[in-house]
């Protein structure tokens, strides 16, 4: 039994009719550009999730630079991150001129540790930028006691109550692999300044309400009209689909993945966009679902403050000793909406075969 990390195509699957009707209606229509779909989807998704506003734009790393530069971020200023987590996180940071300040993560949460935030606040903090990695609500009551504008990055969270609006902009990715994806690339900004967010729409728009006048130097970071139409048909799916995710892995729980491995606790708010657990013997099991046919990955080895593009920043192996670890010793295992019960079933079978671990009674 084959099984992939994600399968995309069992979620929308099913959906396949609707979606060649929206795709008909936007040919019909003939506007691919900031069409009727982009701005419905726009008040759909702030609706969605408690905000004043969304803004849709090219991608989830745009997402990021957007609000950054809307906030004036500029060479200087430091903008505080994990370094557990994709690339794109610090990346935003560097292109806007700034300095990424990397702070260590919480061993069980996986998520920024406020106690080291706060180590490594200074003059020059400008914004801090937690990550809601893997689904997980990061700490932001915590963080925001730090009095300093809160940039989320959300994009493996849509869906989760706990998260948009707290902190001053929350950008998300809708890439397939998402839990609120498109069939490309697309992202969002969610925001409750209506200042903020006219000047988001600006620099999306190459710094101008129109092609006539233009008051910043923006760029060209537009949500199209074809996946407008579908995001607007997949997040009337979104509740349905985090219900499933959240069942499928409390029976992963249920089928004893924790005595085999440190596996990923729930709590409210938790959207399992991946199911990441960690063991030391991650490499043998990693080999054992693999010989298997079944998907796996490991995240973020090396971390972001021991990649070669960040070198500059002067980190070295140790300055992070939780990120390290994690980084080392975390494998992900098959999650989607719908992913079946027998499915699960093989993954832990596979892993307690590998650890050595004797089968259940």
């Amino acid at each position: 039994m084959k099984i992939p990390l994600v399968d995309v195509k069992a979620q929308y699957a099913p959906l396949v009719p609707r979606i060649r009707e929206a795709f008909d209606a936007v040919l019909e229509d003939g506007r691919f550009v900031f069409g009727p779909n982009v701005a419905a989807f726009e008040e759909e998704a702030a609706a969605y999730l408690g905000t004043r506003e969304a803004i849709g734009v090219a991608n989830g790393t745009d997402a990021l630079e957007l609000v950054l530069n809307a906030l004036e971020v500029e060479p200087g200023d430091e903008v505080i991150c994990p370094a557990f987590t994709f690339y794109a996180t610090a990346e935003a940071i560097a292109r806007s001129g700034a300095t990424p300040v990397f702070a260590d993560i919480d061993s069980e949460t996986l998520n920024l540790d406020p106690a080291d935030v706060e180590r490594k606040l200074g003059p020059r903090t400008k914004a801090i930028m937690p990550v809601h990695l893997f689904g997980r609500p990061a700490p932001l009551d915590a963080l925001a006691g730090f009095d300093l504008p809160l940039i989320e990055d959300a994009a493996q969270a849509f869906g989760s109550p706990a998260i948009a609006g707290h902190g001053i902009a929350s950008t998300f990715s809708f890439y397939p692999t998402k839990n609120l994806f498109g069939l490309g690339d697309g992202g969002l900004v969610a925001v409750n300044d209506p200042a903020l967010a006219e000047r988001i729409r600006m620099l999306r728009f190459h710094g101008s309400k129109a092609k006539t006048t233009f008051e910043f130097i923006g760029r060209n970071s537009r949500l199209d009209e074809i996946q407008a139409a579908v995001l607007r048909i997949f997040l009337g799916e979104l509740d349905r689909w985090t219900t499933l995710r959240r069942e499928a892995a409390e029976r992963y729980r249920e089928l004893g993945i924790g005595e085999l491995c440190i596996a990923p606790e729930d709590e409210p708010g938790h959207v399992y966009h991946l199911f990441v657990c960690r063991s030391e013997r991650r490499d043998e099991i990693r080999a054992a679902l693999g010989e298997a046919g079944i998907g796996n990955a490991q995240y973020y080895l090396p971390p972001l403050h021991l990649q070669p593009a960040l070198r500059y920043l002067g980190y070295s192996e140790g300055d992070l000793p939780v990120t390290e670890r994690v980084a080392r010793d975390n494998f992900s295992i098959p999650l989607w909406a719908g992913i079946e019960a027998e499915q699960q079933e093989r993954v832990v079978d596979v892993v307690r075969s590998a650890v050595g671990a004797p089968a259940p009674a």
